[in-house]
């Protein structure tokens, strides 16, 4: 099937779609998650642990959405606060300390905007996060799962490798904020998701992403097991690959994607 960028948008926010949890579950073997930023609270839209990747102790963590009206509220809507980033900054240095590659599991309408998220320093948890992740001397893998919005998704996408779901979508805000900010209608949401180039088949045309893993045509399905097995050959493949990278070059070619995006 055919599906327009508006299309993809509506998949990527379905509720049918795994979350990073089911990911975690499926791929990784005796998980352990760890809570809290050790300076404000824990935040339950991040969920981060350590886990073995056939033998190889990882890194994990995932932004998490609810099934229902309950989990959407004890997870924020996915919308981390300052201290759900520095939470996953924690665990990342922790893993550049004990030599752990980490993963990153992507689906985010975009950090959340409050009072309180402001106060406590969104804005700095968020570029600390990017410029940390720069320079951290272990490899990083990242997969967009749904929706990878603005700097609440690019705060776990510094990563040397870039991987989106073939119906996710992955942009600086959402088609209703860009229709209302250049529109000055946020009803032109549709038109937005065209014009903003948001697929997974634009950003590997433009070399922001490194591949597109397949699943279902309906994009739904809350355990697919061709995209699991998918994600589990890449990131055995890249692990094996970045594992035998010395450290310097792994940061040289970060750095050097970045620069050419």
């Amino acid at each position: 099937m055919n599906f327009t960028p508006w299309n993809k948008v509506q998949i990527a926010r379905s509720p049918l779609r795994p979350t990073g949890l089911d990911y975690i579950e499926n791929l990784f073997d005796d998980f352990i998650e760890l809570h809290g930023d050790r300076r404000f609270s824990d935040d339950k839209a991040i969920v981060g642990g350590i886990a073995s990747f056939k033998g190889i102790p990882v890194t994990v963590i995932a932004q998490q959405k609810g099934r229902n009206t309950k989990d959407n509220i004890l997870r924020n809507f996915s919308m981390p606060h300052p201290e759900g980033y520095r939470k996953a900054l924690r665990l990342m240095k922790q893993a550049e300390k004990f030599k752990r590659p980490i993963i990153c599991f992507v689906d985010t309408p975009g950090a959340f905007c409050g009072i309180g998220a402001e106060e406590r320093g969104q804005g700095e948890a968020i570029a600390t996060n990017l410029a940390s992740m720069m320079l951290l001397k272990t490899p990083i893998l990242t997969f967009v799962i749904s929706e990878g919005g603005s700097g609440g998704a690019l705060a776990l996408g510094v990563a040397d490798r870039v991987y989106m779901l073939r119906h996710a979508i992955y942009s600086i805000l959402s088609p209703e904020g860009f229709a209302s900010i250049l529109y000055k209608d946020s009803s032109r949401a549709e038109e937005a998701a065209n014009d903003m180039k948001l697929t997974a088949q634009d950003l590997y045309k433009f070399g922001i992403i490194d591949g597109i893993i397949d699943e279902s045509d309906g994009g739904v399905q809350t355990n697919s097991l061709k995209t699991m097995r998918e994600i589990d050959m890449i990131i055995e493949k890249d692990l094996t690959s970045l594992i035998n990278e010395e450290t310097k070059d792994m940061l040289d070619k970060r750095y050097e994607r970045y620069r050419k995006i």
